[in-house]
């Protein structure tokens, strides 16, 4: 038993169940041994793989995106370029790379990563060690002396904490993780939950699970608030739909391999499917444009993601080439990430274009 897991039963048998977010907030970041804290998940000898580590093309459109942007704000001379959950460095590693070409970019620009993993952010000083990178823990800690702020995030949101809600036949009741008569975790539920379900969704059958994530919103409203007072952009990319819906998307993923998400918290990745809807409307309200949604794939290909591969192709190997050309299929096509993965964009001021987006 993990020192994470320890930590749960003792919780729950001192002061009674948890919510699962809660569970996944404690299983995740809240310890020092907990799951993103202790580790480099990323990789074939982690849990999982992130498009930025399928294929160099991903960065580096998203930072000719980040150039074309920063150009529609009025190149300032100051702004920063920010990046929520970086993983190993290697997304903002390639954007930088790309963005170089546009002259004054780098010469402007403040880098900020926020990584509450020790282990991550020793990962990332050694993928970015030429270049003065600043740490937060929070977005909140991002001071205002930067200026216009363009935000990327990357499979971010998903790893936010959850409230799930089933309905029974009593009505809505919060789902949460207690422990058993044989001292191991089971999901369970409590009283209460009508308030907080969307009223479309009422009415769902009896059983069906609702998710509710109140800490994705909270970062959605306040990168809105700085995107909306000094200017910029946020481009959030993650697997998602366009809610309200019913459904449990959470899950637990270790060794590339999806487990239960009790068997053994703190050792894999948890995550749940992000409602872009519920996203775009906490940007909206805090100020920022909304553009509509996208997916993955459609905004690479309209940001040249096919020419970008056939540029690579011209000096790479046959192996490299058919690397190459599995790693677009991968990111682009809609039974790979290409539908699956939704990219969502918010901007102001509103005359700002983001290329890969139709226009609002």
């Amino acid at each position: 038993m993990t020192d994470v897991v320890q930590h749960l039963k003792d919780l729950i048998r001192a002061d009674g169940p948890v919510t699962v977010a809660e569970f996944m907030r404690i299983a995740l970041t809240a310890r020092g041994d907990s799951y993103y804290r202790s580790r480099d998940p990323l990789g074939a000898a982690g849990d999982f793989v992130t498009a930025p580590e399928v294929s160099q093309i991903f960065g580096e459109l998203i930072g000719l995106w980040c150039a074309d942007v920063w150009r529609q704000l009025g190149a300032p001379k100051k702004f920063a370029l920010v990046e929520l959950g970086p993983g190993r460095g290697t997304l903002m590693r390639d954007a930088l790379r790309a963005a170089r070409v546009v002259p004054g970019f780098l010469d402007s620009v403040s880098i900020v990563l926020v990584e509450v993993s020790e282990a991550l952010r020793r990962v990332q000083r050694d993928t970015l060690p030429a270049l003065p990178v600043h740490w937060r823990d929070r977005f909140d800690d991002i001071d205002d002396s930067h200026g216009p702020m363009i935000v990327v995030a990357n499979e971010f949101f998903d790893a936010l904490p959850v409230h799930q809600f089933v309905r029974t036949q009593a009505g809505w009741a919060e789902r949460c993780v207690g422990v058993d008569a044989a001292g191991e975790l089971m999901f369970g539920a409590s009283a209460g939950g009508d308030a907080v379900v969307p009223d479309v969704l009422r009415d769902a059958a009896v059983g069906s699970i609702v998710e509710i994530a109140p800490a994705r919103t909270a970062v959605a409203q306040v990168v809105g608030e700085r995107i909306a007072a000094s200017g910029g952009a946020l481009l959030a990319i993650d697997y998602g739909f366009a809610g309200p819906a019913v459904g449990d998307t959470l899950q637990a993923v270790k060794a590339h391999r999806y487990v239960d998400v009790l068997a053994d918290p703190g050792t894999a990745d948890l995550t749940s499917h992000v409602d872009f809807t519920a996203l775009g409307e906490a940007l909206a309200d805090s100020g920022a444009r909304v553009c509509p949604l996208a997916t993955q794939g459609d905004f690479l290909k309209a940001l040249g993601a096919s020419a970008r591969v056939a540029a690579l192709k011209v000096k790479a190997s046959a192996a490299q080439a058919a690397d190459l050309d599995a790693a677009l299929h991968r990111l682009t096509d809609a039974q790979a990430m290409g539908s699956l993965f939704k990219v969502l964009c918010a901007v102001a001021p509103a005359s700002v274009q983001p290329a890969g987006f139709s226009a609002s």
